[in-house]
């Protein structure tokens, strides 16, 4: 009988692509929502990885789970919550963890709680798998847009490498049916390009002909990015372009984060 794969945040961004590639591929899903769900060809549980309610039911007979939920205030929490959920199974599963290119270099609190939680599934002796990958198309796209309402756009002097959640979600398919990895090799968008030509592609793309600005800012936040700390340029992976994405969306410079 095929493996039965379990993702964690099936509603959200990525967890919802990932779903969807993983019914294409023909794959046993089961989904874990905090709402109850239904329909379709998915398996829908309910639970909530913050409280604990519900997971050691969601995790029941799965041969793998792709962690796509995510938490700034309870990352941590939920990994625990997951990991000791896993090893109550008779059969452990193979964890799968979405993380993110730069955590141990940027210092972020988002980025601090995902080295957290990385910590916790790596020394949890559960077989795993950790993913980081680069930003998301839409997050840089909102970053920039809210600059592109400006009279003039400011943007800081760094370099993004944005990824589409479709290339990712064919990459963590890819990673539900092999053996577990520690650390996978890094993910990121097909191209590393200046913030200035991203605030370009935004202005074009939304019809409008502004000033772009590169500014300097201080700090060890902003040094971290400058010197490439959210990059892994030997790894151009996706195939979906910046500029690819931009002309699918309806408008360019809509601020909620999708």
């Amino acid at each position: 009988m095929p493996e039965r794969i379990l993702v964690t945040g099936g509603t959200g961004q990525l967890g919802s692509v990932v779903v969807e590639r993983l019914v294409a591929a023909g794959e046993r899903v089961r989904a874990l929502s905090r709402r109850r769900r239904g329909g379709g060809s998915v398996e829908w549980v309910v639970g909530d990885l913050r409280s604990g309610r519900g997971i050691n039911t969601a995790l029941a007979g799965c041969d793998v789970v792709l962690h796509c939920a995510t938490d700034y205030r309870h990352e941590v929490a939920m990994m625990r919550t997951l990991v000791e959920a896993a090893r109550w199974t008779g059969n452990p599963p193979h964890v799968g963890y979405v993380s993110i290119v730069g955590v141990d270099r940027v210092p972020l609190g988002y980025y601090a709680a995902k080295l957290a939680a990385e910590q916790v599934l790596a020394s949890s002796g559960l077989p795993h798998t950790i993913q980081r990958a680069t930003q998301f198309h839409s997050l840089v796209r909102t970053v920039l847009a809210g600059a592109a309402r400006l009279p003039v756009v400011p943007v800081p002097r760094w370099r993004f490498q944005p990824v589409d959640v479709r290339d990712l979600a064919v990459r963590l398919a890819e990673l539900a049916k092999a053996e577990p990895a520690g650390r996978a090799p890094d993910f990121g968008g097909p191209e590393v390009l200046a913030a200035t030509d991203l605030a370009k592609a935004v202005l074009a793309a939304s019809g409008r002909t502004k000033r772009v600005l590169p500014v300097r800012l201080p700090g060890a936040l902003f040094r971290a990015y400058a010197e490439g700390g959210n990059l892994a340029p030997g790894h151009t992976d996706g195939v979906i372009t910046f500029r690819q994405y931009l002309a699918e969306q309806e408008n360019p410079v809509a601020l909620r984060y999708h």
